[in-house]
């Protein structure tokens, strides 16, 4: 066998393979001896099938996959013994009436080759890091939030402006009937205020649902719809009071300091205000971190330049989906994941460059600290190490999930690169300016 590359240009170049029968005919032979031994054939004894019978049955048949298993096996060793970088996989060259019966067989693929580029982490123009911080007002609603989930209720006869209203919507003809907790304080028609301010048990409502609420993406939670029917929903419904309440807030005494955080481990009411601002910078940290490595993929995906073999990939495409497209659909194809391939050779020079590897040790320690969040959210704040041993080894047992988290601490490892090495400005911001800034 005989392989070897004709450099088209820096991005294109054909691979040309000879196989001879020498590469190829112990095997066949073999095989076709076997099929022999097991050959069924009308009029034959088993396994006494003349060969030039089983050859004329069998023979192209086993040939062609032979070589197949030939050319592929030696070509991927060829690609990493010469260690060429190959976008997508190799293309066979279309051959009309290739003849199976020559002495030697000759094949062509073509390879689509990866960039050549540089990507310096210091980027010329300054990238936004925002630093959110938790202000009074923010501090002083959830503490507010707190006090009315721990606050004890008590029953009234007639709607007041800060009671709490259980109900049933219905409308017939939009599939509505769902019992629901509305807080008067949280809606935002005023007519619909003033038809429920002194109204008693029993009686029923009629509403409007278009602008009902303070924040419309309650609204389909609220009747018991999906988002995209709540959209743009605009009727009437009728809504029949079960209950009327008032909560009482709790008191900021230990007592409720204990039954959120454990005996003693807050013991004042500026202590508390701390706690939830240094667990409302955690959060808000996240998003933070999500958007600097959104803007710094964006800054590399715009700012480093290079060519794609964009011909061979719009062919690979079109020829190796689930089924083949056209040349007009392979070319929107490929635009489409233009963007995406671009980044993914950034990232894998960046990775490279500054010998990024996920340890399966360090991906353990990762897998069991997202476990011990999630349990956190089911109340078990100090699970014990073996449990988490337990765990994080049945999640690692399985390859999709050791995939995604395994992409989940490259990305922390990339995000804590750019913050050592990148050109980052820091900017402090409210939670709320925050979403005005990023989301307008």
């Amino acid at each position: 066998m005989n392989i070897t590359k004709e450099q088209i240009d820096n991005l294109n170049a054909v691979v040309k393979v000879a196989i001879t029968k020498e590469d190829y005919q112990d095997k066949v032979d073999t095989i076709l001896k076997d099929y022999r031994k097991q050959a069924n054939i009308p009029g034959f004894r088993k396994g006494q099938v003349p060969m030039g019978l089983i050859k004329k049955q069998y023979g192209k048949a086993v040939l062609v996959d032979e070589v197949n298993k030939l050319l592929q096996d030696n070509l991927n060793k060829y690609l990493t013994e010469e260690k060429l970088d190959v976008l997508g996989n190799p293309l066979p060259k279309q051959q009309d009436n290739f003849d199976w019966d020559k002495e030697e067989l000759d094949f062509e693929f073509e390879l689509g080759l990866a960039p050549a580029f540089e990507v310096s982490l210091k980027t010329k123009k300054a990238i936004t890091h925002y630093k959110i911080v938790a202000d009074k007002k923010s501090i002083k609603e959830q503490v507010e939030r707190i006090q009315k989930q721990y606050g004890k209720l008590t029953s009234k006869e007639i709607i007041g402006k800060k009671d709490e209203i259980t109900g049933t919507f219905t409308n017939e003809t939009e599939e509505i009937d769902n019992q629901t907790t509305l807080e008067l304080d949280k809606l935002k028609s005023k007519k619909a205020i003033e038809s429920l301010l002194g109204k008693k048990v029993g009686e029923v409502v009629t509403l409007k649902t278009k602008g009902l609420l303070k924040e419309d993406n309650l609204l389909a939670s609220t009747l018991g719809l999906t988002a995209d029917k709540t959209e743009k929903l605009n009727t009437e419904v009728t809504f029949t009071i079960s209950e009327i309440n008032e909560r009482e807030p709790a008191e900021l005494n230990q007592e409720l300091f204990d039954k959120l955080f454990g005996k003693d481990a807050i013991t004042s009411e500026k202590e508390l205000k701390d706690r939830i601002s240094e667990d409302s910078e955690k959060q808000f940290e996240q998003q933070a971190d999500q958007k600097l490595l959104n803007d710094v993929t964006e800054y590399f995906i715009d700012n480093t330049k290079f060519d794609l073999p964009s011909g061979f990939l719009t062919k690979w495409i079109q020829v190796t989906g689930e089924k083949e497209l056209s040349e007009e659909e392979a070319i929107e194809e490929y635009k489409k994941s233009e963007k995406g391939l671009r980044y993914q050779l950034i990232e894998g020079k960046i990775i490279n460059n500054n010998n990024l590897q996920v340890q399966f040790d360090e991906l353990k320690e990762f897998a069991k600290g997202f476990i011990k969040s999630q349990m956190a959210q089911f109340g078990q704040l100090d699970p014990k190490e073996e449990e988490l041993d337990t765990i994080a080894a049945r999640v690692l047992g399985n390859q999709d999930e050791v995939k995604r988290l395994s992409e989940q601490l490259m990305s922390q490892k990339l995000l804590n690169l750019y913050k050592e090495k990148a050109n980052l400005k820091t900017k402090e911001v409210t939670y709320e300016n925050f979403v005005k800034e990023v989301y307008g």
